[in-house]
């Protein structure tokens, strides 16, 4: 394996991810019951980035995941993408001061 390619490999968790999103999107396709063309047809790309997307390949931009889930009439489902930041909020409320109140001499 390339140098490169060691240092650009993505955790094992988020290529799971990928691919289950991936699987996701081929259900959504599968249940509107369009084609692989279809979709490509319509997200202004080519039917083996439409499949590329299916399978969750990493290389693939998340601008043509977006316009794939447009073309899916799932755009807006994007909008929940790390809404729910508990982690982040739990942080912010350690790391907030609290003001003491100046003594009334």
């Amino acid at each position: 394996m390339a140098k490169n390619a060691i240092a650009n490999k993505l955790p094992r968790r988020v290529e799971q991810n990928l691919q289950i999103v991936g699987e996701q999107i081929r259900l959504a396709r599968l249940r509107r019951d369009l084609s692989i063309a279809q979709i490509a047809e319509r997200s202004s790309c080519s039917e083996l980035t439409v499949m590329r997307v299916e399978k969750g390949t990493p290389t693939v931009s998340m601008g043509i995941y977006l316009r794939v889930l447009y073309a899916l009439g799932l755009d807006e489902s994007v909008l929940f993408l790390a809404k729910d930041d508990e982690v982040g909020r739990t942080l912010q409320d350690m790391d907030l001061k609290h003001r003491k109140r100046a003594s009334k001499r």
